[in-house]
């Protein structure tokens, strides 16, 4: 059994590998980085991963980096875990990648433009008055696609639980906590529930908690606004 290492920050797309190895049930350890004090660009992270971002699995000591890679390993890795469909054709495999991609290259980066719209203008004032906006118009249309792709089951692909469950779960959790308007999304708003209502989250916000605590106690939490 490989030796694992996740290295986190609360609110950041590294609660979505954390789901998944809680899912999966191996032991496993997380490395909180402190994102207030740029702890992801001191030369020891960039050494490990020069990207200077979370997630980065440690595998045996051997980086691996990018959600879609992560997820990806995590599912031919511990195949029992149904992290993703079975697929029987290299046609299927492939779009469970592109769903993946998905969700790292569009749904992501519009909630970086949501949550943290400094990334794009950085006089404050008018990266909140000029990006986030945008950034919401666009997220209501990949919303609005994802709510009629759910009304065929309770999660992404139907009737069972995947790992892109828990790429939803983060991003729902993400924007709505900063005043992302959800009403119009039931069938999002029934599988965040759903979501939350599963062992497997349940533990990986707590050890979420646990580094949120951490953080406030030694003054660098960045609370999400």
């Amino acid at each position: 059994m490989p030796d694992l290492l996740l290295f986190v920050a609360p609110n950041t797309c590294a609660r979505v590998p954390t789901i998944a190895l809680e899912e999966i049930g191996v032991p496993f350890e997380t490395e909180l980085v402190r994102i207030a004090i740029n702890q992801q660009g001191s030369p020891e992270f960039l050494k490990m991963n020069p990207k200077g971002k979370v997630p980065t699995l440690l595998i045996d000591g051997v980086p691996l980096t990018e959600n879609v890679a992560i997820l990806s390993w995590l599912n031919a890795t511990y195949p029992e875990a149904n992290l993703l469909p079975k697929t029987d054709n290299t046609l299927d495999a492939l779009a469970q990648t592109a769903d993946l991609a998905f969700f790292a290259g569009t749904v992501h980066p519009t909630v970086t433009r949501i949550a943290m719209p400094v990334k794009f203008i950085a006089d404050k004032a008018l990266s909140f008055e000029i990006v986030r906006p945008v950034g919401i118009q666009d997220m209501h249309k990949i919303m609005k696609m994802i709510d009629a792709r759910l009304e065929n089951g309770p999660w992404w692909y139907g009737d069972s639980w995947s790992v892109l469950d828990g790429y939803l779960y983060w991003v729902w959790g993400r924007i709505t906590a900063i005043g992302y308007p959800g009403e119009g999304f039931p069938n999002i708003q029934r599988h965040f529930e759903l979501s939350n209502a599963r062992p497997a989250i349940q533990r990986a916000m707590a050890r979420e908690a646990v580094n949120v605590e951490i953080l406030k106690a030694d003054g660098h939490y960045m609370a999400p606004r």
